[in-house]
Formats: C-alpha cells, structure tokens, sequence
C-alpha cells in the first residue's frame, strides 16, 4: 500500500491530481519477465531456411521447427542484450503468420499441439499487480506489455490459425480444452488494451467452433463478473468480456432461456453498483436494451432504481440515459406498471442542485414517444412531478434548469390544463400553510424567548431571596 500524506487524509481529491503530476515516466512493463540478474539467459537462435524456399516435402518438418524455435522466450526489461536473436524470433513469426494465411493443406494433426504449445509458451503468464497501485483507469495509462513486438505476432497467428479453412475442432480440441480457455479468460485482466483486443476476437472464434465448450465459456465469464461485483472490485476485461457475452446472446432466438434471465438479474443490474461503471456502461446499456423482453424491462428499471445512486452524479446521468433508452422500446402496458416508482425518483433528479442531473432528467419531455407515454398517463405522473417542478421554476440557481422547467410546466399544462389548475391551487394552499405554521413557530419561540428573559430578570431581583423549594412543605415538614 501506498503512504497517505496528511493532506490526502483531508482532502480526498488531493490524491488524484498530486499523482497525475508527479507521474513521469511512461508506463511500460512485462507480465513475464522479472528484473533479476539471476535470470538465466535465454539461448541464442539462428534464422532457419525460408519456408518458401524449401519443397513441399521439407516444409512440414521446417514449419514444427520454427514453430519449436518460437518457444524461446526472451527478456524485454534488457533492451540490449539478445537483440539479434529477438529480431530473429520476430521475423519467424511474421513468416509463421504469413504462412498459415496464404497456404492450404499446412494444418496437418502433428502441428496440432506444437502451435497450442507455441501459444501457450508465449502468451499464458501470471499477471503481476499494477505498478501503480492508485491505478485509475479514466484518468492513468495503462501499463504496456514489454514484450508485445513478439506476443502481438503470437495473437495473430494464432487467430489465423482458428479461421484457417483446413482447421479441424475435432483434432484441436484436445489441445483447446476447458484448461485453455480458462487462461485465456485470465488474460483478459491484463491493463494492455491491445492484448485484450486480441483475446476477446480468439474467444469469439473459441465459442464459434468448438460446441462443447460453449456451456463453459459462458459460466467461467459468469463467475468472473461475480467475483468482479461482489469480491475484487477490479477487473481490467469487463468492457470486452460484456462485448462477447452480448454477441452470444444475440445469437439466440428468442424467447431467451432462464440462463440468460438469471444473468441480467444477477449479473448485469449488479454491476450498475460498480465504481468504475463509466469503463463499461455503454457495453452494459447496450445488453440490457438488446436482451430483455417486454416483461422483463420492468424488472430492469425496478433493478436500476433499486440501485440508484446516491452520492455520484455522474452515474445518475449515465442511469437516466440508459433508462430512456429502456423507455424508447417499452410498450404502453409495461410502462403502466413502473411508472409511479420511476417518477418518483426522476421527480427527485429535476429537483437535484447538480445541473447536469437535472438537466438530464428534463430532456425526457424533448422524447416523443416518452411524451406521449407521459400524456396518456398523465394523471397519475403530473402529481409526482407538479411540486418539484414549480418549486425548481422559482428556486434553482441555474437559468438554463429554470427555463426547461418552464417548458416542462407548459408542455403539463397544455396535456392536462383542469388537472394543472387544481394541483397549482393546492400547491400554493399547501404553501400557505406551510408559511403559517412557520410563522407560528417563529411566535412560539419569541414568546419563548421573552419568557426566558422574564425568568432571567426575576432570578437577578431575587437572587438574596430565599430559595422557593425550600419553603414548600412535606409530610416531614420543609424540604431542607
């Protein structure tokens, strides 16, 4: 853990600019190799032949050699030693890479498990803690792979490897098994955007070939998502991981099984309680809209004002904006039966000091179609907002929230003029009161006042007089 100065302890947002100064160095390491001159050094390697250049016959045996001589992994934290034997291993696998994608009849079942041999050498490691362990990822860079000039060519040969046409899934899923994925996923914790890019397009080929690992796939991504909102808290994946999720999803017809329901209930709607939500609210917006059904939008707005938020108003907007997109596609019906409770709590972010909030929740009345759901229930939505809105029209501090409440009064006005009315009377009734009980209040607590002064001045006159109580009697005769 890092020390806390004492101005950190009292003001938190000392922390964020202070370390966005200081920080000067870019951000550049390797998940794989340590800095430890007790690392054995890495054997040196020679080009090999062309495989274009050598027949037909030698090719085979060629390609498992270089595909062997890609295993050797070299230090990226020394940039001048092995550099010759980098360039070489780079050059191998560009030719690996182009290999694999321009001819057919390569992917024979001897090479098999010497590619997901080469793979797994390359890119499955354990991933180190961020070097910085204030990491933000909205405002930091990320950390980058040392070693990505040969891991990104791995990537990309592997990728071709899946989409070659000759490839088999029968031959190669004993060697791409449930292990495998399971390292893969891993990966996806890595701070490289790069590397993540890459896995989330393998992964999609993964869930696209092999069938069997289909079930898996989808419960190892489950079980990350839970450890992500209920343990960690951090995960550097969520964003991809929810990018794939949504694609298998949309891969199925409809009506989605109860698999699918249990993961929008347990999974999706919790991670709105996330901190770094904003990383990934556009990938969740985006399946909750795609995979609910009309009876279940209600359930999903109930979920986000359950989990509405109470002190950040930046994930108010973003909740607002994802429940008019909710709202865009729900049907007459099914807004009857949220549309009390939501109200309510958009009623509460009109009425924010937060402009932003409150010039976001009164951009609903710009939506048509969220208009004419307000006009076709008026009765029972101008109610909720009436008191807030007129309140707001003389009270907030900013000019632009007030001329949108007026808008808004006018567009409510118009819809339901008998209605506007008789809630502006009671409105100003209500205030009348108000004011008179505050009123009477302030009279009770001057007479109050005066008494007390009254009671002041007769203890300062009679101070030498004697004490009351000690002149009432008792069956046992004075008190004192």
């Amino acid at each position: 853990m890092s020390a806390i100065s004492a101005s950190e302890k009292v003001d938190g947002f000392t922390r964020k600019s202070v370390r966005k100064a200081v920080r000067q160095r870019v951000c550049q390491g390797s998940s794989q190799f340590a800095a430890s001159s007790s690392r054995p050094a890495a054997p040196e390697i020679s080009a090999l032949p062309q495989l274009k250049d050598a027949s037909s016959t030698e090719q085979h045996e060629l390609f498992m050699q270089k595909l062997q001589q890609c295993c050797v992994m070299f230090d990226f934290y020394d940039t001048v030693t092995d550099l010759k034997s980098k360039e070489t291993k780079r050059a191998t696998l560009n030719e690996l890479v182009d290999y694999v994608s321009t001819n057919r009849g390569v992917l024979v079942e001897p090479v098999y498990p010497e590619i997901t041999t080469m793979v797994s050498t390359n890119i499955f490691r354990t991933l180190p803690p961020s070097e910085n362990p204030d990491f933000d990822p909205e405002e930091d860079e990320p950390t980058l792979e040392a070693s990505w000039p040969h891991m990104q060519l791995v990537y990309e040969f592997f990728l071709r490897f899946l989409e070659n046409p000759d490839f088999q899934p029968s031959t190669a899923k004993r060697y791409i098994d449930q292990k495998f994925v399971l390292q893969l996923l891993e990966l996806f914790d890595s701070e490289d955007p790069r590397e993540r890019e890459f896995i989330k397009t393998i992964l999609h080929r993964i869930y696209g070939k092999f069938l069997g690992l289909r079930a898996f796939v989808r419960k190892q991504i489950n079980n990350i998502f839970l450890r992500y909102i209920y343990e960690t808290e951090h995960f550097n994946g969520v964003a991809e991981l929810l990018e794939i999720l949504g694609s298998i999803i949309n891969g199925f017809a409809l009506p989605l099984k109860a698999e699918h329901k249990q993961f929008l209930m347990k999974i999706l709607i919790p991670l709105h309680t996330a901190k770094g939500l904003a990383l990934f609210h556009a990938q969740v917006t985006h399946k909750a809209c795609s995979i609910i059904s009309d009876t279940l939008k209600p359930i999903v707005v109930r979920g986000l004002l359950k989990f509405w938020p109470k002190t950040c108003s930046q994930k108010e907007v973003m909740f607002l904006g994802e429940i008019e997109e909710i709202l865009d596609v729900i049907e007459p019906t099914q807004f009857k039966k949220i549309q009390e409770p939501l109200f309510k709590q958009i009623s509460k972010c009109v009425a924010s000091p937060h402009f932003q909030v409150a010039e976001r929740a009164l951009y609903y009345w710009n939506n048509e179609y969220i208009l004419s759901l307000i006009e076709e229930n008026n009765a029972k939505i101008l109610p909720i907002m009436f008191a807030n809105l007129y309140r707001i029209s003389k009270e907030h501090w900013n000019p632009t929230i007030v001329a949108l409440v007026y808008n808004v009064l006018k567009t409510l006005m118009e819809m339901n003029s008998k209605l506007f009315d008789e809630l502006t009377a009671s409105y100003k009734c209500d205030r009348q009161r108000e004011k008179k009980k505050e009123q009477e209040r302030e009279e009770l607590w001057r007479k109050l006042d005066e008494l007390r002064l009254q009671e002041t001045s007769a203890i300062q006159n009679n101070r030498c007089a004697p004490c009351i109580a000690t002149l009432l009697p008792t069956d046992d005769g004075p008190f004192l």
